[in-house]
């Protein structure tokens, strides 16, 4: 019997989900899927340099998971840029990082997906007087104070 899927967790969703080479019509242009996770995954490991093992600990997978990860967005990426093929960003099953806050006013507490930006104000009272939750792992003077909370898993 084979193993469940397991979430894979990513710290936002890209700033840009297609990309496709200049001078060449959409109607001619075959795609690449690029996953949300192995996006994820170069992020970590190429843009940021991290470790395969650290990697895969903030991806909440495997060492090895994360080396196939890896390797499968490495091989399409290759695939898109060498062949001239758009690269579509799409899917995967994902669980976003959440950041928490807390209302200084009213004592609400809410969470928003990371790289939504700052909520402008608190849902229940509209005070501006908010701030990170403690237990959201923000950093103050260097130390890490939690791991944040993640959505429910979800298949995109």
């Amino acid at each position: 019997m084979a193993r469940p899927f397991k979430c894979r967790r990513i710290g936002g969703p890209p700033q840009a989900d297609y990309f496709k080479p200049r001078g060449v019509s959409m109607a001619d242009l075959p795609e690449v899927r690029l996953t949300m996770d192995e996006v994820e995954a170069v992020r970590l490991a190429d843009l940021l340099g991290f470790y395969q093992e650290k990697a895969a600990k903030r991806m909440d997978v495997s060492r090895q998971t994360f080396g196939n990860i890896i390797e499968s967005a490495r091989k399409k990426i290759a695939d898109a840029i060498v062949n001239a093929k758009a690269l579509k960003i799409e899917g995967g099953v994902v669980k976003m990082r959440q950041r928490q806050f807390l209302c200084s006013d009213c004592r609400h507490g809410w969470s928003a997906t990371i790289g939504s930006g700052r909520p402008p104000e608190c849902p229940i009272c509209r005070s501006r007087n908010f701030r990170r939750a403690p237990q959201d792992g923000a950093r103050v003077g260097g130390e890490e104070f939690g791991r944040g909370r993640e959505s429910f898993c979800r298949r995109g």
